[in-house]
């Protein structure tokens, strides 16, 4: 089973069947560049993929191997918008931000599948998702999505389920009383897709360094970034490193929050199992605050994800933690073997929207996607590249949105927030 956090992968399923391992070198000289990207997950990668499809020179510097944290270890699936309700937001970016933002947010899942159609990138895209009602409240909650969705500029195929059509079409549980299924979002191998990424950069000729965390940033018209063999010259920085980026920089360090995910796969399936219990093969989540989402692998196993974790540890046993979790969805599942359990951290901020900026004229950041990471990454990457570029307006409405930063420093921050997801839970069960 899964060592949770090490310096190589953690034992995934997604580690089990990537295509090929990233092998590039540490830094050990001085360089130059045009632009400095720290973060070898999707935001870093997804940037330096833009750039250099824009003439940038850049390096990119990741402290472990390419896609360690949350892009190699989250649940894979690619659902449209960036998660949240946007009319929080008005006041600081007016109706058109929040309508270019939303927007954003529903071409977002465009962004990546240009990207795999374009360099032929094997990550077992597949569409198709669906969000499952629980409870009453939930299916008004749809109906209203399906209002805007059908009616607005989404320009997807949504359909509103009853109970009997979600059994028949979606997921055979009796847990669901009704969902809305989209065409335009569905689910993929991210660790493949970001090790695809990868090599699609360095073939465009940015310079990928493994094992070289950066430990100093002198910042200036131009930014010297040291690792502890090397060092970067650069016009130009992108920080990437979201949960994983420590107090490197406090000042947006101190707006995110690492909140634990994690997710167990059973054994490859019979056929007739996994055509009863997802017959179309959705990605699926439910619309609980401590959400479970589950979808196939290409090998047709469960992947089955949830009990997100605000306080810092992680469970001692994934498995024991999610598999009673699974069997309340898939009883009929009790007999099958738990083959991989594994868990990382996700980037949350306090007001769910994710994080895009400039700290300085010359230092960019995006972070805190809050569980809709493969999508908002590439949107955020496209965005980065535009502003470096000098074509900023969209960015700029990210950027005017404040964000707090979250009390009571480091060791504070989780315990807070456990609280504070403890209280919208209890709300959340009436």
């Amino acid at each position: 089973m899964s060592a949770i956090h090490s310096d190589s992968y953690p034992h995934s399923y997604y580690f089990s069947t990537m295509n090929h391992a990233s092998s590039y070198p540490h830094l050990s000289e001085a360089i130059e560049a045009d632009v400095c990207i720290v973060g070898g997950g999707f935001s870093g990668i997804a940037s330096a993929v833009e750039l250099a499809e824009r003439g940038f020179n850049v390096v990119l510097l990741e402290a472990k191997k390419i896609a360690w944290g949350a892009s190699g270890r989250n649940g894979g699936q690619m659902i449209r918008g960036i998660g949240h309700d946007l009319s929080a937001f008005k006041k600081q970016i007016g109706h058109e931000g929040v309508d270019a933002i939303s927007q954003m947010g529903f071409e977002a899942n465009q962004v990546v599948i240009d990207r795999i159609t374009k360099y032929n990138i094997k990550c077992d895209l597949t569409m198709g998702y669906c969000d499952l009602a629980t409870r009453t409240k939930d299916m008004h909650s749809l109906e209203q999505d399906y209002e805007l969705l059908s009616k607005g500029s989404y320009g997807v195929k949504v359909e509103l389920l009853d109970q009997q059509q979600l059994h028949q079409q979606v997921v055979g549980s009796q847990r669901f009383i009704g969902g809305l299924t989209d065409v335009g979002s569905g689910h993929l191998h991210p660790l493949n897709l970001c090790l695809g990424e990868a090599k699609v950069a360095h073939e465009l000729g940015v310079r990928l360094f493994e094992n070289s965390q950066v430990i100093k940033i002198e910042k200036g018209e131009t930014i010297v970034v040291h690792t502890e063999h090397g060092r970067v010259k650069a016009k130009q920085m992108i920080l990437a490193g979201n949960a994983y980026l420590g107090e490197l920089v406090p000042k947006i360090s101190g707006k995110i929050l690492p909140a634990g995910s994690y997710i167990i796969a059973t054994e490859q399936l019979p056929e007739d199992l996994h055509q009863a219990i997802l017959p179309n093969n959705h990605a699926v989540c439910d619309m609980k605050i401590d959400l479970d989402y589950f979808r196939l692998s290409a090998d047709k196993r469960l992947l089955f994800g949830g009990m997100c974790n605000y306080s810092g540890r992680d469970p001692k046993d994934i498995k024991a933690a999610l598999h009673p979790k699974m069997l309340k969805v898939f009883p009929e599942l009790s007999n099958i073997k738990i083959d991989f359990q594994w868990g990382g951290m996700i980037g949350i901020g306090a007001n769910r929207l994710p994080q895009i900026g400039r700290l300085t004229p010359n230092i960019y950041y995006a972070q805190a996607y809050s569980g809709h990471g493969v999508n908002v990454t590439h949107m955020a990457a496209k965005l980065l590249a535009q502003a470096i570029s000098g074509n900023s307006q969209e960015f700029e409405y990210f950027n005017e949105v404040k964000h707090m930063t979250f009390p009571g420093g480091r060791h504070l921050r989780s315990p807070l927030l456990a609280l504070g997801m403890m209280y919208h839970k209890m709300i959340d069960a009436f």
